[in-house]
């Protein structure tokens, strides 16, 4: 886990049941959570995972550690909060698309691959996504250019389909996703 000073991981809390019993198993910083230095703002917490299908009661507390592949299996589960900067961080010319794109593949493995290179942050994943914004504006926008602009708590639902975030507004953006793995058709 990498952390810029005043920017905390999220804090994940997770239960399980011992000898009959509600317990708690993990109570702190998400382990799995990077604020990148080549892309200032942005920060990655991969906070959950689960295999298929998801045994009850589960009974350990770290199911996502770093490094973790994030795109899930089809029935395998991902639980991400996602920081996006400004875009205008990426319109800098101090902006070096190459080392952002090797410190995403080493920190968001399987997602990071996806992002198409001549069509910068537009990517699809075989899952179906919910997305919502937890604090913040963003825009996601369709392979065919169709944007619609997200407000804190708005919901997206994606099925699979070809898409990018931008970040038009002039602060951070923080979205959860959960990503649910699917079969192609």
């Amino acid at each position: 886990m990498s952390e810029t000073a005043g920017t905390p991981a999220p804090r994940r809390v997770v239960t399980a049941v011992r000898e009959g019993r509600s317990v708690f198993v993990s109570d702190g910083p998400v382990p799995n959570s990077h604020h990148y230095t080549s892309i200032p703002g942005m920060t990655t917490s991969v906070v959950y995972a689960t295999a298929a299908p998801p045994r009850l009661p589960q009974d350990e507390g770290e199911t996502a550690p770093p490094r973790l592949r994030v795109p899930p299996a089809p029935g395998e589960t991902r639980l991400m909060i996602v920081t996006f900067p400004p875009d205008s961080v990426l319109a800098d010319p101090g902006f070096d698309p190459a080392a952002a794109d090797a410190e995403q593949r080493e920190f968001i493995p399987g997602l990071a691959e996806r992002f198409e290179p001549h069509a910068p942050g537009m990517h699809r994943t075989e899952t179906v996504d919910y997305d919502i914004v937890l604090d913040g504006e963003i825009w996601l926008e369709l392979d065919d250019g169709a944007t619609t602009h997200l407000r804190r708590g708005d919901v997206a639902v994606q099925c699979g389909t070809r898409h990018a975030w931008r970040n038009k507004g002039d602060r951070p953006a923080t979205m959860c996703f959960v990503l649910i793995g699917g079969t192609p058709r």
